[in-house]
């Protein structure tokens, strides 16, 4: 069968921004906090209003009930100003929460997928970043930048007392602006520095933690330790010049807003003794001024944490961008009669070589094929795009007829079932290992799976038998049962097609019996088994071969022919065949 070779799927139409929807969601949330800051900004005015009154009515009138009245709306006052100042960080504390609530499914998705699309991913990052992001929208940040358009409220409020003191505070809100844009410019490249050596730091602290026995039976503890001490060791570098940028810049500006206060009260006072102003304007402008600029001081004492959020935002837009596949209304049947591979080319993520190429073939239902073959030679590859982990290439692999990205992630899902080559296992109950962690868990499929592995009596035999908790990567379990374990998952609820990269690997005889009796079962309730195998016992129960070498299809048929013509050309595909092969068939033979 023979097929035009396809550059791609079809554009989709989503192109939903995930991460700009879900603050888009928190729309009426942020407009409360702009209005809540405009209250609160409006209500800090009070105390230069208050300190005026006083000097410029109650003083010279020495009118106690004025004061005490003053005293009074005051307190009312600054009471409202508290309870909006309460509510919004309040509200920001929320938005942080329900962003994060929008976008844990899509960032666990994506941190899940990232191996699949590139071999030097670092997914767990995009966690890290949602944290950055809801920590900054829960603190002090997002209210100084709500603060700051209303700067010019109080720039007017000190023009209005007198033009000296409002070109004053222009002057040092120019200054402050200038070193906050500073901040921004010298803090920009170490942050980034910073969050990759973090991210670099962390996965060889994450490959150190999964292969800590070899590590520890190599002896080589110390290595791994300096070598991670080395990205660990940039990142503080890296923390600390930024660190040390915003602490010198926030002294600084610090000095600079007490000095330009003061200066305020300096001008001030020179015009009380000019005949151009009231005491009170001189405490007021005090006041006002320095209520101005704190924003600005404020700003730059959070810009640090400002920047790394906001390059956490554009990480999680950049992974959550929309994707080009296929959504369809209606999915396919459920798939029960061929599997069809035309013409396929295999690339591994990120890569721009074709480890498979050209392959093309047809399995009916009750049909099972080996695949043998040297090492490297793309058979893991193969399987891996017939399973959906990676899209093809080029060409098409149908199920019934339909692509596999027709149907929905679950329902592919339900139709396939796969052994890697690397098993593992993840910590809950051998059950919930079987059946995929499915919440309506089907305790009869448990079981009918494990019986069909022939794994039912081992699992019996552990301690609590089903319910056992396997642990971290199944580290409770040996190699064998872990294979068996995943073997039974491989076989919930009869999938149509059965993908085996090597399920042997770790069985004893027994466990090549069983496996034997699992191929036999897909076969005779109509599915389709492919079994990539070094082990001649991998291949008691299959009715077709193929050898595969540099990436390509060598040969495919009935078993016996193409054993024996591998014989006859005295040069083996794979270790498979260091067993004579009438050995091999008397093998299936009894087992048939």
């Amino acid at each position: 069968m023979t097929a035009v070779p396809s550059t791609g799927r079809a554009d989709a139409a989503a192109t939903h921004d995930v991460p700009i929807a879900a603050l888009a969601s928190c729309r009426s949330a942020l407009l409360s906090v702009g209005i809540f800051s405009a209250v609160v900004n409006v209500l800090m005015l009070t105390g230069s209003i208050y300190m005026l009154q006083v000097y410029d009515r109650v003083i010279p009138s020495r009118s106690v009930p004025t004061l005490v009245s003053l005293s009074i709306i005051v307190i009312a006052i600054y009471a409202v100003q508290g309870v909006f100042d309460w509510l919004r960080q309040r509200i920001l504390s929320r938005i942080g929460a329900a962003l994060d609530q929008a976008l844990w499914e899509p960032v666990n998705s994506a941190i899940l997928r990232s191996p699949l699309k590139s071999n030097r991913s670092n997914g767990v990052q995009l966690a890290h970043d949602l944290d950055s992001v809801r920590g900054f929208l829960s603190g002090l940040g997002p209210t100084t930048l709500f603060d700051l358009p209303w700067m010019p409220l109080y720039l007017a409020g000190c023009f209005l007392l007198h033009p000296y003191l409002g070109w004053t505070l222009v002057a040092g809100a120019v200054i402050l602006f200038g070193i906050a844009l500073l901040a921004e410019i010298l803090t920009r490249k170490p942050t980034r520095e910073a969050s990759r050596n973090a991210a670099a730091r962390n996965v060889q602290l994450e490959a150190a933690r999964r292969n800590a026995e070899v590590i520890a039976a190599l002896g080589m503890e110390r290595r791994f330790v300096n070598r991670i001490g080395i990205a660990n060791s940039d990142q503080i570098a890296a923390q600390q010049r930024g660190a040390d940028i915003s602490a010198s810049l926030g002294t600084l500006s610090k000095t600079l807003r007490f000095l330009l206060q003061s200066t305020l009260l300096g001008i001030g006072a020179w015009l009380v003794i000019e005949g151009h102003a009231t005491s009170g304007v001189m405490i007021a402008s005090s006041i006002m001024g320095s209520r101005a600029l704190a924003p600005v001081e404020l700003a730059i004492s959070v810009w640090r944490p400002f920047i790394a959020a906001r390059q956490a935002w554009q990480r999680l837009r950049t992974a959550l961008a929309p994707e080009s596949e296929n959504v369809a209304a209606v999915a396919p049947d459920r798939a029960r009669r061929v599997l069809t591979v035309d013409q396929v080319f295999v690339m591994a993520p990120g890569g721009n070589k074709a480890i498979v190429q050209n392959a093309t073939f047809k399995l009916e239902a009750g049909h099972a094929v080996g695949i043998i073959g040297p090492s490297a030679s793309g058979k893991s590859s193969l399987t891996r795009a017939l399973v959906g982990i990676w899209p093809a290439a080029r060409g098409d692999i149908r199920l019934d007829g339909a692509t596999l990205d027709q149907w929905p992630a679950e329902s592919r899902g339900d139709m396939i079932g796969y052994l890697p080559q690397a098993v593992e296992l993840f910590d809950g109950t051998v059950a919930e290992n079987i059946a995929r962690f499915d919440p309506q868990l089907d305790s009869n499929a448990v079981i009918a799976a494990a019986k069909a592995a022939g794994a039912y009596d081992m699992i019996l035999g552990l301690p609590k038998g089903f319910e056992m908790q396997v642990g971290e990567a199944g580290s409770a379990l040996s190699g064998g049962q872990r294979q068996r374990v995943a073997l039974a998952r491989a076989l919930y609820k009869d999938p149509f097609m059965v993908v085996l990269d090597e399920p042997n690997a770790n069985l004893d005889g027994e466990g090549d019996a069983a496996l034997a009796r699992a191929v036999k079962g897909v076969r005779a309730r109509g599915g389709i088994a492919i079994i990539v195998a070094h082990r001649p016992a991998a291949l008691a129960s299959v009715d077709l071969v193929m050898t595969f070498a540099n990436g390509q299809i060598q040969a495919f048929g009935p078993k016996d022919e193409i054993l024996r013509k591998a014989l006859a050309s005295q040069n083996p595909p794979s270790n498979v065949v260091t067993q004579p092969v009438h050995d091999m068939r008397m093998t299936a033979d009894s087992r048939s």
